[in-house]
């Protein structure tokens, strides 16, 4: 610490202020002029300016522009990686920065509705909402959103979008007008068969006609032809021929494609063949060109990252050899504050350590005796009283049975102090079931739903016999306590957890009921899978339990 004071009171000594460089914009101008003639050069060029421009604004830009290059090549997670590196560099207190903020989550919308995330391209739709004052931009992300809600089947909701959107247009042309038109004439078919589109359909493509917008022409196509197949089969043929056509002319792989699809359910069968070969080929043809896409941007990022991380290195290797030349002439510092640095370090780590060691003891004695009792708890009590429940209603055991299940207890209880929790051998499902309709009665009626070897495949073996503990902890203080006729145990999982539902109509918990050892140790295994656990219960209603934990 000190030798480092001493080089920087030097280094400071010498230091000269210098004005703020200006930002250079020629590297971004030259990766701009390559976007509409060689998209792999553009991205080749903005992505250097991403890695090493120190304008915050130019990098988020340039990580912006990657996007959409990587989105219209069909890399949609690499473009959505590339949209999170331009937020990075981006505040929402900057007023500057909320033009390229709102181009970001608008596009990070578009991804998500292309992978089919409509609920969560809502979301960045009305983030791009909230940091855009521009009255042009406002519109194009509203279509944007409706889209997803009709995508997502939101029907009402895109309604009132379109709605709104249409009210706004003071003149009826223009391309985003047409597709608001298009988009809600669709929305009403979609709400009511029998609602008339057409008329809306052909008004929207006779004003792209008239403008020459081909793209749109191709939406209304498409649209009219989903339109007209279930009652006008001609006439849904005759448009999607008409967008077949266009996409070829407009070199538009996924508009081809989208065409095919419906030239295959419509045209007759002498040409179905023709339409669906086609089809075939050209889906391939644009899978290997997007595989190819993403490899070369992949190739492209590696390789930028290699060269900074070569230019680090040799920057490292420059300054170790500078830091080497000023150690040697003020070598004396360097020793003096080493020994001083490394003395006070010594005797901070030897406190410290002494410290530590000691809490480590003590916790280390707690958590000893907080697994023993746990242990004890689970492995000797439970099953002890276990066995005596099945002694109070079940006919009793032969006498050889019983000593096996005594001497079992005996044998865990004698081996406690050193014992590994291990996974429960053989069919943990069969296990299971019998350890919980063991505790079926001539009054007590105990059901299992969803106990199956598939679901606890899945589930860590190191967790199988926590799991087995805490049922048998709650099918115990079932028995002592709830006065309870009917038990329901539910196993199941969901996006990625296991749960167990625990119910029965006894007399449930009383409010601020201070729980056992029993269930405190409960609890600790739950945290110890990492798992939750909550309770729904009323006086007199009986309770329900729910345990979630993960799986693999």
């Amino acid at each position: 610490m000190l030798a480092l004071s001493i080089l920087l009171f030097f280094a400071a000594c010498q230091k000269v202020e210098r004005p703020v460089p200006k930002t250079d914009w020629s590297l971004y101008r030259k990766a701009y002029t390559f976007l509409t003639i060689h998209k792999d050069s553009a991205f080749f060029y903005f992505n250097q300016v991403a890695v090493s421009s120190r304008d915050s604004l130019q990098a988020a830009m340039a990580y912006n522009i990657m996007a959409v290059i990587q989105s219209d090549a069909g890399d949609h997670f690499g473009a959505q990686e590339s949209l999170t590196n331009s937020l990075k560099f981006l505040k929402d207190t900057v007023k500057k920065q909320f033009s390229t903020l709102a181009n970001d989550y608008n596009e990070l919308g578009m991804n998500s509705s292309d992978l089919g995330n409509y609920q969560a391209a809502i979301g960045f739709f009305d983030r791009a909402l909230g940091v855009t004052a521009d009255s042009s931009f406002i519109p194009v992300i509203l279509n944007n959103k409706a889209f997803a809600y009709q995508c997502n089947k939101d029907y009402w909701k895109a309604l009132a979008l379109y709605g709104r959107l249409l009210a706004g247009f003071k003149e009826k042309k223009g391309a985003d007008y047409t597709r608001t038109l298009t988009n809600e004439a669709t929305v009403k078919w979609l709400i009511n068969p029998h609602y008339p589109a057409a008329g809306d359909l052909l008004r929207a493509l006779a004003i792209r006609i008239s403008e020459n917008d081909h793209w749109g022409q191709n939406s209304s196509y498409i649209n009219l032809a989903r339109y007209y197949l279930p009652a006008k089969p001609d006439s849904s043929l005759f448009y999607s021929r008409k967008m077949y056509n266009v996409a070829r002319e407009l070199s538009s792989p996924d508009d081809e494609l989208e065409a095919l699809g419906m030239l295959v359910k419509v045209a007759p069968a002498a040409t179905t063949r023709f339409y669906f070969a086609r089809f075939q080929r050209l889906n391939d043809s644009l899978q290997a060109a997007r595989n190819a896409a993403k490899n070369q941007f992949a190739l492209i990022r590696y390789n930028v990252e290699k060269n900074k991380a070569d230019n680090l290195r040799l920057q490292k290797d420059n300054a170790e050899k500078a830091y080497r030349i000023i150690r040697q002439d003020y070598r004396f510092f360097f020793l003096l504050g080493t020994f001083v640095v490394l003395l006070t370090v010594g005797l901070f780590w030897y406190r410290e350590r002494k410290r530590k060691l000691q809490q480590a003891a003590e916790k280390a004695v707690a958590e000893t005796t907080r697994k023993a009792s746990k242990k004890v708890h689970d492995t000797v009590a439970n099953d002890i009283y276990r066995i005596m429940k099945q002694i109070e209603y079940d006919a009793v055991p032969g006498k050889e049975q019983l000593l096996d299940e005594i001497d079992d207890v005996y044998q865990r209880a004698r081996d406690i102090s050193y014992e590994l929790i291990e996974a429960p051998p053989g069919d943990f499902q069969q296990q299971l079931s019998d350890l919980l309709i063991s505790f079926s009665t001539d009054k007590i009626r105990v059901v299992l739903t969803g106990n199956d070897d598939k679901l606890w495949g899945k589930v860590n073996p190191a967790y199988r016999l926590e799991i087995k503990y805490i049922l048998q902890e709650l099918m115990v203080n079932m028995v002592k306590h709830s006065n309870a006729e009917n038990v329901i145990v539910k196993f199941g999982q969901v996006s990625g957890r296991c749960f167990i539902t625990y119910t029965d109509d006894g007399i449930g918990l009383k409010q601020n009921c201070i729980f056992g050892n029993g269930l405190t140790n409960t609890g600790n295994r739950i945290k110890a899978i990492l798992g939750e656990i909550s309770f729904e219960h009323a006086a007199g209603k009986g309770v329900n339990i729910r345990i979630t934990f993960p799986i693999n």
